[in-house]
């Protein structure tokens, strides 16, 4: 099985693995933009979205709230759970980022997941994975009704009765299914998780600077810089083209 692709001569790729329900995935997502606004060659750059469900189990319609997930998953209290959506909240700020996590609504992302797939065909990848990030974690909206997702789709740009016949059918479910099995395989247990010139792993939310080092690291091993020649101007005798020309003693 092939993992992803590495990065040609021509363009670095960048394979990003993350989920529309991770508050950091979002934010990861915008610490990537902005690495990518500082580097000096962003046209050269693909970025290939994959998915990654956090909990596959999770049921379309939940009653639970966010703030009463959290505090059942990690063993908190209420008060404890608010605390930790409000630093969220606080961090997603410095980003740009505007959460509303009390209207956030708990479902399952695996439709959202395919949506994204049929967009990445038509080259609206990154437009739909950023309005299904900003309507789940900044407008509230019920990811896990089909018809709010075409709504959706097409203010990204896709058809909606293209959209709305991919659900039904499901024809991109095995899809998401293989970039889950992809990221098995790597060993990516969270996200967001950044895969660079399929050589290099960062893992996390990590700030703009780590990314843009990875990105310059990568170019720098794709694009070696130019040898650049010391000494004086003239060239000095050498052997060329598999000859030597030796001069004759007289």
């Amino acid at each position: 099985m092939t993992l992803f692709s590495p990065s040609s001569p021509d363009k670095i790729r960048v394979d990003i693995w993350s989920d529309i329900a991770c508050p950091w995935c979002y934010v990861g997502k915008r610490r990537f933009e902005s690495a990518l606004s500082q580097f000096g060659h962003p046209e050269q750059v693909e970025v290939v979205w994959h998915s990654f469900e956090l909990d596959p189990s999770a049921p379309v319609h939940s009653p639970v709230s966010m703030r009463d997930g959290l505090a059942r998953k990690y063993g908190r209290s209420p008060a404890q759970a608010q605390e930790m959506m409000d630093h969220m909240t606080g961090v997603a700020a410095q980003d740009g980022l505007d959460y509303h996590f009390e209207k956030l609504q708990l479902t399952n992302t695996f439709q959202a997941h395919q949506l994204i797939h049929l967009a990445a065909e038509q080259g609206l990848q990154d437009v739909l994975k950023e309005r299904l990030l900003c309507a789940y974690l900044s407008e509230g909206e019920f990811l896990g009704d089909p018809e709010v997702l075409v709504r959706l789709a097409t203010e990204a740009g896709l058809d909606g009765a293209q959209a709305r016949a991919a659900l039904d059918s499901g024809d991109y479910a095995q899809a998401v299914r293989q970039d889950e099995a992809q990221a098995q395989a790597l060993g990516i247990s969270g996200v967001p998780f950044f895969v660079l010139g399929g050589k290099y792993g960062v893992s996390g939310a990590q700030n703009a600077e780590v990314l843009l080092g990875a990105l310059n690291q990568v170019w720098s091993e794709t694009h070696p810089a130019p040898l650049t020649l010391l000494g004086s101007a003239e060239a000095a005798e050498g052997c060329e083209d598999g000859q030597c020309a030796v001069p004759q003693r007289t």
